[in-house]
């Protein structure tokens, strides 16, 4: 990892490779928008014909193969999982879900004199959840992504992923899933956003993805919802007296993602940050992607004090934040999901704690959180007045309607008082 002081004779450089790193999410989408574009308006046009086209040509579907997967393949592939791994995929499926039960918004209605205001928390009708099927198989990505839109209470979850893998399969049938498309890629957003006669169109796309998936996502962004752009992992450790190794467990763990992964130490002891370039060395020479991965994007950040410490990890806003204790949540501001203590790797979130592995990168964190229930409900508030209240309130509003020059918007609660004020009965 290369070793970089923010002070002193390096504090230029640090501080023009910090602005590098803050801007790093968007001119990656944008160089790939031209060919992503022709994919989106092919299978707009050409529906099915297009999408099977590309699936056998970049996600190596065979000619003769179907589209979807039938519940059958799901069942098999459950029945296939070695009996451990089907243990620990329920207790994965069941911490995600129960934590999601937590993050239920609930439903409220409050009363005044003569006004009754509420909120209710609707689910969307339909979402698409894109699993990644290209380096790793990532059947928690489909537990993430599935589980917290069946407890928001979506009716219709439609899960893509390209060369679906045995245990991406088993996770869909303990999901229950009951549409699986075997596409992937930006054609798979496609189908996804516009509908063909095989994928019926979504109202959103959830989930990570490569390159082209992200473009595809910020291409479609305008006609379906989505959740977020999602690039490259992110791993941020602010720490002054963990432990070296670690620390560089982590570091090398996330790494592996991507070899775009971003991997940063951020602290004010020099004698971890030289500890922790040695383990991260010896650690990631068995991982070729992490070593990758580190080789181009692995910084330690030395500070001169521990409140620079604080001010450059918010500065990154990263998608994985360690920090050292729990009193430390107290300057944190901008980090997708925070890990607290030595005891605590990312990994754990990454599969079994319950909160979604499923986060904001690009410095993203510090405008949204993870994905949660959240993002597949509306908050739709509701509100009754009594002619009473109408008759309290009434006035106020006219008023502010009348000095927007909006006369209709002031005569139609005017309209209203005017009838009570005559004596007919008012409804």
């Amino acid at each position: 990892m290369k070793l970089i002081r923010t002070y002193g004779k390096t504090a230029a450089q640090a501080e023009a490779l910090l602005r590098q790193i803050e801007e790093r999410s968007g001119a990656a989408t944008s160089r790939l928008e031209p060919a992503v574009k022709r994919i989106l308006a092919d299978i707009r046009r050409k529906g099915d014909d297009a999408l099977r086209r590309y699936a056998e040509r970049l996600d190596g579907l065979p000619p003769a193969a179907d589209l979807r997967v039938t519940q059958a393949e799901m069942a098999a592939a459950w029945d296939e999982t070695p009996k451990e791994l089907r243990k620990s995929l329920q207790a994965a499926a069941g911490n995600i879900r129960r934590f999601a039960r937590w993050q239920m918004p609930k439903e409220w209605t409050r009363k005044l004199p003569g006004v009754r205001l509420g909120q209710r928390a609707l689910p969307l009708d339909s979402v698409g959840c894109y699993v990644p099927g290209g380096r790793y198989p990532l059947p928690s990505t489909l537990l993430m992504t599935v589980i917290p839109a069946q407890v928001a209470g979506v009716k219709r979850i439609v899960v893509v992923s390209p060369r679906p893998a045995r245990e991406t399969l088993a996770a869909a049938y303990l999901a229950g899933v009951k549409e699986f498309c075997r596409i992937g890629g930006a054609q798979a957003i496609a189908a996804l956003a516009y509908g063909t006669a095989s994928v019926q169109r979504v109202d959103k796309i959830v989930g990570p993805g490569n390159l082209y998936v992200t473009t595809a996502k910020k291409l479609v962004a305008f006609d379906c919802g989505i959740d977020m752009l999602a690039g490259p992992t992110e791993i941020v450790v602010a720490s002054e007296d963990g432990n070296p190794k670690w620390i560089a467990s982590d570091l090398v763990a996330q790494a592996e993602h991507d070899p775009e992964a971003l991997a940063v130490l951020v602290t004010s002891n020099l004698q971890l940050a030289r500890e922790t370039a040695k383990e991260v060395q010896i650690q990631a020479s068995r991982n070729k992607i992490a070593s990758n991965a580190i080789a181009r994007n692995g910084f330690i950040f030395l500070t001169k004090a521990r409140n620079e410490t604080q001010t450059v990890t918010n500065r990154l806003a990263a998608e994985h934040l360690t920090i050292d204790k729990q009193n430390d949540l107290a300057w944190v501001r901008h980090a997708g999901s925070i890990f607290i203590g030595a005891n605590t790797p990312q990994s754990m979130g990454d599969y079994i704690s319950g909160p979604n592995h499923v986060l904001p990168t690009g410095r993203l964190a510090r405008v949204r959180g993870g994905l949660s229930v959240y993002d597949f409900l509306r908050l739709v508030t509701t509100q009754e007045y009594t002619a009473t209240g109408l008759a309290t309130h009434g006035p106020h509003a006219e008023r502010l309607a009348t000095a927007e020059g909006l006369l209709g918007h002031a005569a139609s609660v005017g309209v209203r008082d005017a009838a009570r004020l005559s004596g007919r009965k008012v409804r």
